[in-house]
């Protein structure tokens, strides 16, 4: 069986792995420094692991190019992430190892994961939300990954503010976008507290429920997806699962009838089944499809 390499390169940290699939991938995790440190470390444990690594995927922070032909495909462009915009990723590990790189949003990558072995298998389609220190996402529709002329930025459409809300919102970029009003620096902003300081009733949370649910049905609307996952680590208030259910239910209105969201709203909405690994091991799962 093929060995593959594998990256879930983020913002704080890149994860680095070895393996065939979920049963036998090995790890490390390296902070996030300077490009020049991070890739030289990250290619230090893919050549000590002995492997004969076929292919590498990498699924990035962004934005990145991903278009083929493109002078910057495998760079990451426009971050605001200081020392990496314009970052030649996926060329500096292809030339390093000498393997063909497959290259995508660390979020696509999360979905396609989670369609090979994990909440999606056997489906041609999903949605994959994840929700933390930025907000993305990343869509499989008729088993392919959902591409344009970039790639889908979920976490800056434009959400209606809820009247009791009075926060600005802190994107950089959009200010009041999902990202600006509902990730995990939005929540620390608003209340005072990271996410995994407050309590479980807290207000906060009936809030977050409402803007994410209102993400989710434009996109339940736009790209019909059999399943909704939601991962990152503001999903780890798990009380936040069923406020959102009950929120899309309400949203949606009866509108879309579909047993999904009729009868089965509680295994629609989920958590990812692969759970903190879908990153690493959706960048495996990229390897492999530049094998035959």
């Amino acid at each position: 069986m093929e060995t593959f390499g594998a990256i879930e390169a983020g913002g704080t940290k890149f994860v680095c792995g070895v393996g065939t699939g979920p049963g036998d991938l090995r790890t490390a995790v390296i902070p996030t420094t300077s490009p020049d440190e991070t890739i030289a470390r990250s290619l230090q444990f893919l050549t000590d692991s002995g492997a004969d690594i076929r292919a590498l995927g990498i699924g990035s922070f962004g934005p990145i190019d991903l278009t083929i032909g493109s002078p910057a495909w495998g760079h990451i462009t426009s971050t605001p992430k200081a020392g990496w915009r314009n970052t030649d990723l996926a060329g500096r590990f292809g030339k390093a190892l000498g393997v063909p790189v497959a290259f995508d949003t660390d979020v696509n990558a999360a979905a396609m994961a989670e369609v090979r072995w994990g909440a999606a298998k056997g489906l041609a389609s999903c949605l994959y939300l994840t929700v933390g220190t930025g907000i993305g996402g990343g869509a499989v529709a008729d088993h392919q990954l959902l591409h344009g002329m970039l790639h889908p930025e979920m976490g800056h459409i434009r959400i209606p503010r809820d009247a009791s809300d009075a926060f600005e919102g802190n994107c950089p970029f959009h200010g009041d976008c999902l990202e600006g009003m509902a990730s995990g620096p939005a929540i620390k902003a608003r209340w005072g507290k990271n996410a995994d300081e407050l309590p479980a009733n807290h207000p906060a949370w009936a809030l977050e429920a409402r803007y994410l649910a209102l993400a989710v049905a434009n996109f339940v609307f736009t790209l019909s997806p059999e399943k909704v996952i939601l991962g990152g680590g503001v999903m780890h208030q798990m009380q936040l699962f069923p406020l959102i259910r009950a929120e899309l239910r309400g949203i949606l209105n009866g509108y879309v009838q579909t047993p999904q969201v009729l009868k089965a709203m509680e295994s629609y909405v989920v958590p990812p089944a692969l759970g903190d690994r879908a990153g690493i091991l959706g960048a495996l799962a990229l390897a492999e499809t530049l094998t035959p």
